[in-house]
């Protein structure tokens, strides 16, 4: 009998350069510092250019926490002890145990470290071991070409487009091309991140 999913609660991952921890509205001024940077938002759903509307952005990630579906955390350089971005599992489906990674941003200072890289390998881990997830969803942009690239990288499978998937905050209608991990590819992808966190690590971005 397959294994029964998990509840989604919240959790600290933490590793050796990032802490993701659940986001609270007490994080709202640490976002707020780093969070109006147009190119965060060049290939995302939503936006983000006041206090205000990163309390709805907020409010709506612990909205779905609160629904069962998503866990959003803010994402903390360790060495500083500062929060950099945000990242968050989503879309979860604990009946049919696969979840999505994404909503994830980064201040530019912090694009080129460790940190996403280990922040993914953190949240897969969490994902296959822990919840026994058979399946991790990640999407983005088809126009986003480093993101694309990214998750080829790390060794999520890309899986096709969906034309005219959302709807813009500029009013664009986006295409959206996903890419999935599954649980008996996670072995491999695992050992390829764990090399990657021991050679000096590039980037690696997902978005919503």
């Amino acid at each position: 009998m397959a294994k029964a999913g998990r509840t989604l609660e919240p959790v600290v991952l933490e590793g050796s350069f990032v802490r993701l921890e659940p986001m609270t509205l007490e994080h709202h001024a640490q976002l707020t510092e780093i969070g109006f940077d147009p190119e965060i938002w060049r290939y995302t759903v939503s936006v983000v250019r006041t206090p205000e509307e990163m309390r709805n952005y907020m409010e709506s990630a612990l909205k779905a926490q609160r629904e069962g579906t998503s866990l959003p955390f803010v994402t903390i350089e360790r060495s500083s002890g500062r929060v950099v971005g945000s990242t968050r599992f989503g879309n979860y489906d604990s009946d049919n145990r696969r979840i999505e990674i994404g909503w994830t941003w980064l201040a530019r200072p912090w694009q080129r470290t460790a940190i996403n890289t280990e922040a993914k390998y953190l949240m897969l881990t969490h994902a296959f071991e822990k919840l026994h997830c058979v399946r991790v969803e990640l999407k983005t942009d088809v126009l986003n070409a480093p993101s694309r690239k990214a998750m080829l990288r790390i060794g999520a499978k890309e899986e096709g487009i969906l034309r005219k998937h959302t709807l813009m905050w500029n009013g664009r209608y986006r295409d959206s091309i996903y890419y999935s991990v599954l649980d008996e590819e996670w072995p491999q992808v695992k050992q390829q991140l764990e090399k990657m966190l021991v050679r000096r690590p590039g980037p690696i971005r997902a978005s919503d």
